[in-house]
């Protein structure tokens, strides 16, 4: 289907992008993306894709809003405390893009429900604060081939990487991370410089971009390093393991 006038008008800043155009703008709206976490890296995440008129968000989080969550989580209010941050969320970004349908997921994402959760969806992308829900969403997207962009925050730093962990040459995130790591520490623990996730979070918007235009070079197979004291970033390369137990039966 070709752009409406309206399309052409709102996304000309994409269409004059050669590497992008009209057709990848209608990549991007035919695209749908589920986004686990409606936090620090969730809103910015979700207000990026949204005015980047991917067709079809879904949110997952069972979370409530909090006031220590407006230091950095840009999509809430302090009228929202206690309210649900996916019922918010969607309530914000809504009228930013009419083009752009939501699903909402007022649900922990668990080891039970993580492959009906991705099921209709061509990509996932999670900004979570907890490894369960990190292996869960690992061997789902393995099972149904399908990509996941995974981002995390801590104090002043952040990372983003991009999975093809059903490729047979590509790393997972358990090869990544192969056990949760004894000495981790959650924001709640250790703290986070507010423009941190709104930093991080669009770079992790931007690899989702690119997995659905096609854009390149890809991240697939690395880690993104970024420190927000420094202003540095570093792209260190990931292998597969083949002992991953992601990979069993491969």
């Amino acid at each position: 289907m070709p752009l409406t006038p309206d399309q052409i008008e709102r996304y000309k800043r994409h269409i004059l992008l050669p590497e992008v155009g009209g057709q990848g703008q209608q990549k991007l709206l035919n695209a749908s993306v589920l986004v686990v976490g409606a936090g620090g890296l969730g809103c910015p995440i979700l207000s990026c894709l949204t005015a980047a008129g991917v067709g079809h968000i879904g949110i997952c989080d069972d979370d409530t809003v909090a006031l220590s969550n407006l230091q950095r989580q840009t999509l809430y209010t302090i009228e929202d405390i206690d309210k649900p941050k996916v019922a918010i969320a969607i309530q914000r970004l809504s009228p930013l893009n009419p083009d752009v349908t939501f699903t909402a997921y007022t649900e922990r994402l668990t080891d039970e429900n993580a492959e009906d959760l991705i099921s209709n969806y061509n990509l996932v992308i999670e900004g979570v604060d907890n490894f369960s829900a990190r292996y869960a969403l690992n061997d789902a997207c393995i099972a149904a081939r399908k990509p996941l962009v995974s981002a995390a925050i801590g104090k002043f730093d952040g990372q983003v990487a991009v999975f093809h962990g059903h490729e047979t040459d590509q790393p997972c995130y358990k090869c990544f991370v192969p056990e949760e790591p004894e000495d981790f520490a959650d924001c709640e623990l250790e703290g986070v410089l507010g423009a941190v996730p709104g930093t991080v979070g669009h770079m992790a918007a931007m690899e989702v971009i690119k997995e659905i235009t096609g854009l390149g070079p890809s991240l697939t197979g690395h880690l993104l390093i970024y420190s927000g004291l420094t202003g540095e970033t570093r792209r260190v390369k990931l292998l597969r393991d083949p002992a991953c137990p992601a990979h069993k039966g491969d």
